[in-house]
């Protein structure tokens, strides 16, 4: 390929997914893969992780999680929690996704149309962080609702679970001990749920006591580090954007991709990107190409690395992210899926 392209290196996802699996056993490891397995591609990230033994596969969303299944195949686990309608309750029936359910009415709209069927569901406690998932004070009343329902062989309980803010040890603190107060209400219900999982990728590989039975990994399984954490022992960007330079001047070189293939144009005068030479300044990101500081020799042709494991002095996706005040995820799900991916 000539143009630009978002480099995959499959084997680095791997090593990845082997080192955090490592870190956080005997809790299982899920690979989150929304958003298009963060731009990287559901299809080959998932066949290369399930053939790799990974066996939990987080697909927020009903479409998502059918492409998971038919990459993934029979053997594999797939949860999905974003709230949808009848129509997509049918289709994570048929393709055996596990729903995660935090509304009561969801609840009873999954219930309905699983009618007799025992769909595997997910019940999610609201611990502080408000990204839906049942109050506290309802939680009782609505465990209570699914054991019946459970009884009835409409759903069937398989899990708890919970999203943390991540915003402080002591907060996170306080939402474990929420998490922990509503699977014994659970349990006092009459449900047994075969997995718990409170923690994503910055709490499960921090803090020993957030991982339970699952933890949920979407940024590090791809070697993106948290903004303003710590670089992280055997976890490395798989991702790099390439792109060839078009045009050579007297102190700048121009580089064919730009803010129409995603990169934000507030990127400009505060990264840097690897080339041949190594780290040159990102000067300017225009529609549909950039400006670099040049190098001697610099040709038509050579290859820009503008984001990727750092090889040849580039940015990472966090680098860039926290040069603008956001996160690593966000420069790779920006992306353009018109951007040919590579597979290496």
């Amino acid at each position: 390929m000539s143009g630009a392209r978002l480099r995959v290196d499959l084997a680095r996802v791997l090593a990845n997914i082997d080192a955090v699996r490592e870190l956080i056993a005997p809790a299982e490891y899920m690979q989150v893969v929304k958003n298009d397995a963060y731009a990287h591609g559901v299809e080959r990230i998932v066949a290369a992780a399930a053939a790799h033994g990974v066996r939990w596969f987080g697909a927020f969303d009903v479409p998502t999680g059918v492409r998971t299944r038919r990459a993934a195949g029979e053997n594999a686990r797939v949860f999905s929690w974003v709230t949808v309608g009848p129509e997509e309750i049918s289709r994570a029936i048929d393709a055996g996704i596990e729903l995660g359910v935090g509304d009561a009415d969801y609840l009873e709209r999954v219930a309905a149309v699983s009618a007799g069927r025992g769909i595997p569901v997910h019940l999610k406690i609201d611990t502080g962080l408000h990204r839906n998932g049942i109050r506290p004070e309802s939680w009782a009343g609505f465990v209570e609702r699914a054991a019946r329902l459970q009884r009835d062989g409409d759903i069937r309980v398989v899990g708890v679970w919970s999203h943390i803010a991540e915003t402080s040890d002591e907060a996170d603190d306080r939402a474990r001990a929420e998490f922990l107060d509503a699977v014994a209400i659970a349990r006092a219900a009459g449900l047994t749920p075969e997995v718990l999982h409170l923690a994503a990728s910055a709490a499960g590989y921090a803090r020993p006591e957030f991982r339970f039975d699952l933890v949920r990994f979407g940024a590090f399984g791809y070697g993106i580090r948290s903004t303003d954490g710590a670089e992280l022992p055997g976890v490395v960007a798989a991702a790099a954007l390439i792109a060839p330079v078009t045009a050579v001047g007297s102190d700048t070189v121009t580089v064919g991709v730009g803010a129409l293939d995603g990169l934000p144009s507030v990127l400009g005068g505060r990264a840097s990107v690897g080339t041949p030479a190594g780290a040159r300044a990102l000067r300017t990101v225009g529609d549909t190409e950039l400006t670099v500081a040049g190098w001697p020799g610099a040709a038509v042709g050579d290859k820009v690395v503008v984001f990727g494991p750092g090889s040849y002095g580039e940015s990472t996706a966090t680098t860039l992210a926290e040069a603008i005040g956001t996160v690593g995820e966000e420069i790779l799900v920006r992306v353009s899926p018109l951007l040919p991916r590579e597979y290496v």
